[in-house]
């Protein structure tokens, strides 16, 4: 796996802007979205008390990564009412984890440039 492996769903140009290009600030960033993307994605589920916390949550840390189909996504879940929240928490979902193949990627590549040196 590597930045050829990008699909896209994530901009990583927005955290590059935002860590000034240190790649240790970049990968400690998208190793939090990755431990939030596990923390959070249990709860999207109706039937969980917190799936609008969780939503919300994801919003925020896709949006500080660049991934903003997953951010798009969980501003749509978070606005409706809970009968109607299943099927976009699926879009949720599916957009997470493009997101996060892109982030595996990303972070594999980032890997093998601190072993070059």
């Amino acid at each position: 796996m590597a930045r050829r492996d990008l699909s896209g769903a994530v901009d990583f140009s927005v955290l590059e802007r935002m860590t000034g290009g240190d790649a240790a600030v970049t990968e400690e960033i998208l190793g939090l979205f990755v431990q939030q993307a596990a923390i959070w994605t249990p709860l999207l589920d109706v039937r969980e008390e917190g799936w609008r916390d969780a939503a919300h949550t994801l919003r925020g840390a896709a949006a500080g990564i660049g991934a903003e189909a997953v951010a798009h996504a969980c501003t749509l879940a978070e606005m409706v009412d809970k009968a109607d929240a299943p099927p976009l928490l699926d879009r949720v979902r599916t957009a997470l984890e493009a997101a996060l193949a892109d982030v595996a990627a990303y972070r594999h590549e980032l890997m093998l440039r601190g072993l070059k040196g």
